[in-house]
């Protein structure tokens, strides 16, 4: 009974998703068209897919093959949401945290060469990046439900361990579309994987809605540690040190389960909202904590916030992580196709 409000709100907000998707489907409402080939990488589920990962890997993977790309970003949670922000230029980081958002600043200090814009009209961000750069190709971070831009490629990111959740839409479930739309997707991608077998039911489930689209996987894997003044440790350090973890990313579960796998000692966690802007107020918090374990752990997205405080004498790393393709050479050689 208590879900009953939750599942009538999400009525009125399927009607506008179906209604919305069908105007573009019969062409009522036509995208827009860049004169270059756009990889799109989005979700179909709230929470973290890991979507911000898999588009610094793949932006890299195609660097390293002769492929230059620029990524769109909304820009969530930036300081202003109007015009277009160019906040890397592939060589230099142009804008602060607070005008970027969290995830394309981290993406501009991560990616060499890599060209790194904002703003919501993903159509005049293209045509602004394409004459300035040179680049072969945009990428599209979160871009599965921007139907306003034209996509040679839909890469639909799903969380393996999550699915689907109830299969309820937004706000019941965790649905932003019907199951129905996944149709639009030219590849799966299933995250967080730790073995094929325990993916069965849900490749099952793609191919009966969407039996033409294949079926890729990745996991997280951590590289090692980054400190505030990006000193690097080695992920071994950890062992015999009991840690706290501090984050504030839509799944937090994610974070600590890869660390309990890397058997660390994790003695607390400290869970904060998505895109948390930590504040001067949180700094006594980290203190205290800090007296509580040998270590505080937390995500290199949270550390570029964190950074802002003076964290200087509190012992406090990022875990470095990255998205690693199972199916790597047969993943590449479809998206290269469209170039």
């Amino acid at each position: 009974m208590l879900l009953f409000p939750l599942y009538l709100l999400s009525l009125p907000y399927g009607g506008v998703v179906r209604s919305r998707s069908f105007l573009y489907a019969v062409g009522l409402r036509k995208p827009k068209r860049l004169p270059c080939p756009v990889v799109s990488v989005g979700n179909i589920t709230v929470g973290g897919t890991g979507k911000t990962p898999l588009v610094m890997a793949l932006a890299k993977g195609l660097r390293d093959r002769g492929i230059s790309v620029a990524i769109l970003s909304r820009g969530y949670g930036r300081k202003s949401s109007s015009g277009t922000l160019v906040v890397s230029d592939g060589q230099n980081l142009l804008r602060s945290l607070e005008e970027s958002g969290d995830e394309p600043f981290l993406m501009a200090k991560s990616l060499q060469g890599v060209p790194i814009l904002v703003g919501r009209d993903r159509f005049k961000n293209g045509r602004i990046a394409l004459p300035q750069f040179r680049i072969h190709g945009l990428l599209l971070d979160d871009g599965y439900q921007h139907l306003q831009l034209h996509r040679d490629l839909d890469i639909l990111l799903i969380d393996s361990q999550v699915g689907f959740g109830d299969q309820h839409l937004l706000p019941r479930g965790i649905l932003r579309e019907p199951l129905a739309n996944l149709h639009r997707a030219d590849l799966f991608l299933l995250t967080k994987v730790e073995s094929l077998e325990a993916c069965q039911p849900l490749e099952e489930k793609l191919r009966r809605i969407h039996p033409s689209a294949p079926i890729f996987h990745s996991h997280y894997e951590p590289l090692g540690l980054i400190g505030p003044h990006e000193e690097r440790e080695e992920l071994h350090s950890l062992k015999g040190k009991r840690v706290i973890l501090i984050s504030g990313i839509a799944d937090p579960s994610s974070f600590s389960s890869l660390l309990k796998r890397y058997g660390v000692e994790i003695a607390d966690e400290l869970i904060f909202p998505d895109h948390y802007p930590y504040k001067l107020s949180d700094l006594a918090l980290l203190k205290r904590q800090s007296q509580r374990a040998d270590l505080l752990i937390t995500t290199e997205k949270d550390m570029v916030k964190l950074k802002r405080l003076d964290i200087a004498h509190i012992p406090i790393r990022a875990l470095r992580i990255e998205s690693k393709l199972w199916e790597e050479e047969e993943f590449y050689k479809k998206v290269i196709e469209i170039f």
